[in-house]
């Protein structure tokens, strides 16, 4: 899937470049939707390329296939190199500090001449900024915060860029003759939402020659270490570790190297309490092994069950594993529904009956609708002539697929002061309501938790979409107070949304723990904006088991009818 990264990658930046000129938001907007489709295509560009089958792809016109064609012969793509040669590359850069925008960056550059960060934060730290247009003091102090945050980012990505390709790694090395068993461990088999860098272990007959194809993978950038049982690369700026172990070994080698480090050093304590020593080559007493082919092998000798390794983190897990009382997490297979995408009735790419045929192809038995309120122009949001039109449609399509349950629904602005972006006729006649906050990240603790509390204060109101607006590497979470704000959820029977785009997974787990103690029910949804993001649904279940949530503790893994009782507050 090389291409497919490539190709969203230029044109995303595309986008970004053409932002940064003043171009026609229609095709800035154009480039990001292509960008989308492809990252989020499931199959392998090239065999489109090959077949000279790209326009069959949804959004790929003539026009785009040829860039496509023209990135898959040289590389790169001559509109691409022209765009940024006609700015500095720091620029680019720049547009990652949260809240700083193409608009914004173009004014700095244009009249300060500032064109990487260094020189930004020089400037802010001066007070040169606050003299612009649409600037101020709090502008420099939010660009100040924004570079601090982006340096703190550095060095972790999110688990969604970071977990298909190590697993795309995993899968070339599984396909190596010889080769019995791979897993990718470390903080991505935890589910950590950020991921510094990858531990991949394997039980091969030949491990020399398995190292030897490990250090061959295509997107190999640096060889950093080749031996005999640990070979250590850098592939897409991330270094991978791969380990070899004996069969014998390996269940041990996973535990130690899933971590976490608190979860193993309480371990080790418990071995040391019973005159065991534990480490990553299996279980000993003396110098004889006694456990460690397998996992459940090593926590069966410790007196324990199994623990999923997304709750491995000292938090409890260890004590309740003793006394045979685990949590049963939910699965991904647990989940009925999707209350929270997109289509081309606001900021999607897909239309309806796209996002239908795949929610049955992943078995569900109902869905919501729910594009975007009237204004958040930026995603084109629904007038009341678009409202009517897709409940006509809705009603359509319902007919022609029974098997799944379609909700009219939308995801409904919070205004600044509380009240909603939506006429009280029209919330009355939907399904589902969600209520998001999309702008004014910058008010107080205070301002916002009141502002959130207000808006899901609201009758109407079913599901508090993203509930801290954080987006991961890019943006930090908006000051709130989760506390007050679950207990309103809790005595309004609102739900609180655990958004699975790998970019947000917000709520966090440490919250959905917070919701569980609480009694706060929770919705894990995609926010999907084409059908192949239905499948980030993985990702939020993940993040779910982290917060030790169970199929009771989430909504759409309900049956519809209860479902339904809970968005009728009956």
């Amino acid at each position: 899937m090389i291409l497919n990264k490539k190709v969203a990658q230029i044109f995303y930046e595309i986008a970004q470049l053409l932002d940064l000129l003043g171009d026609n938001p229609f095709r800035v907007r154009a480039y990001e939707r292509a960008a989308m489709r492809i990252e989020s295509l499931p199959e392998d560009l090239e065999e489109y390329v090959l077949q000279d089958r790209l326009e069959e792809l949804p959004g790929i016109g003539k026009d785009l296939a040829e860039k496509i064609k023209e990135i898959y012969r040289t590389g790169t793509l001559a509109q691409y190199e022209e765009l940024k040669a006609k700015l500095p590359p720091g620029l680019l850069e720049m547009m990652n500090i949260p809240g700083l925008g193409p608009k914004k960056v173009k004014v700095i550059y244009d009249k300060l001449g500032i064109s990487s960060i260094d020189e930004l934060e020089t400037a802010a730290r001066a007070g040169k900024l606050r003299s612009l247009p649409g600037f101020g003091p709090k502008t420099e102090e939010n660009i100040l915060k924004g570079i601090e945050f982006l340096r703190r980012s550095k060095g972790r990505s999110p688990l969604g860029k970071v977990l298909p390709l190590a697993y795309e790694v995993r899968d070339y090395i599984a396909g190596f003759k010889g080769v019995k068993r791979v897993d990718v461990v470390g903080s991505i088999r935890r589910f950590k939402e950020t991921v510094h860098d990858v531990d991949i272990l394997v039980v091969a007959d030949n491990p020399a020659k398995v190292m030897d194809h490990f250090v061959r993978y295509p997107e190999v950038e640096e060889v950093l270490a080749r031996g005999e049982k640990k070979s250590s690369v850098i592939i897409s700026g991330l270094q991978m570790d791969l380990r070899v172990f004996d069969e014998d070994s390996y269940g041990a080698a996973m535990l130690y190297f899933t971590g976490s480090k608190e979860h193993n050093i309480k371990l080790r304590q418990i071995c040391i309490d019973k005159g065991l020593k534990l480490n990553e080559y299996g279980l000993f007493k003396g110098e004889k092994m006694v456990a460690g082919r397998s996992e459940e092998e090593v926590y069966d000798c410790l007196g324990m069950d199994w623990i999923p390794p997304e709750i491995r983190e000292d938090q409890g897990e260890v004590e309740l594993a003793l006394a045979h009382d685990l949590p049963e997490l939910i699965e991904v297979e647990d989940v009925c529904g999707d209350l929270h995408m997109h289509t081309t009735y606001s900021d999607g790419v897909d239309e309806i009956e796209a996002m239908v045929k795949k929610a049955l192809e992943k078995g569900y038995k109902y869905i919501a609708i729910t594009d975007h309120s009237p204004s958040l122009a930026v995603a084109k949001g629904m007038t009341r002539e678009k409202v009517k039109a897709q409940r006509e449609e809705i009603r359509r399509l319902q007919r022609l697929y029974p098997r799944v349950r379609i909700l009219a629904g939308m995801e409904v602005d919070i205004l600044a002061d509380g009240s909603l972006d939506c006429d009280e006729d029209i919330l009355k006649e939907l399904d589902v309501v969600i209520v998001a906050v999309h702008s004014r990240f910058k008010m107080d603790r205070e301002e916002m938790t009141e502002r959130i509390v207000r808006a899901i204060s609201h009758p109407e109101v079913n599901i508090l979409a993203h509930p801290t607006g954080r987006l991961l590497g890019e943006r930090e979470a908006y000051e709130v107070d989760m506390e007050r704000i679950m207990e309103a959820a809790k005595k309004k029977g609102v739900a609180l949304e655990l958004n699975s785009s790998p970019f947000r997974l917000d709520l966090n787990a440490d919250h959905c723990r917070m919701a569980k103690e609480m009694g706060v029910k929770v919705c894990i949804n995609t926010d999907a904006h084409s059908h192949q993001q239905l499948d980030y649904i993985f990702f939020g279940v993940g993040t779910a088991r982290r917060g030790w949530l169970s199929r009771e503790d989430v909504i759409n893994a309900w049956d519809p009818d209860r479902l339904l009782a809970f968005l009728r507050k009956s």
